[in-house]
């Protein structure tokens, strides 16, 4: 059951990040990775930070962070 919650929360997460980063979303799939993978990087920033989650919303924003990380880390990169 929590690996359902992981992708529902990835494909929430990676879809949010995309339309606050004025892009159009990656697709279903896309999303969903780019939220998973972004939930793992958010959560070790906030860990670094001191900060732990305890809920579906601080899951979830801890995924959008660690997305738009992931999001502009991948932009930098491709200028």
């Amino acid at each position: 059951m929590a690996f359902l919650w992981y992708i529902l929360i990835g494909a929430a997460a990676g879809w949010l990040a995309g339309q606050l980063t004025k892009g159009k979303g990656f697709g279903i799939l896309g999303n969903i990775l780019v939220g998973i993978v972004g939930g793992v990087i958010g959560g070790w920033v906030f860990g670094l930070l001191g900060l732990e989650t305890t809920n579906l919303v601080g899951s979830l924003v801890t995924a959008v962070v660690g997305a738009l990380i992931l999001i502009g880390v991948a932009n930098m990169l491709s200028k």
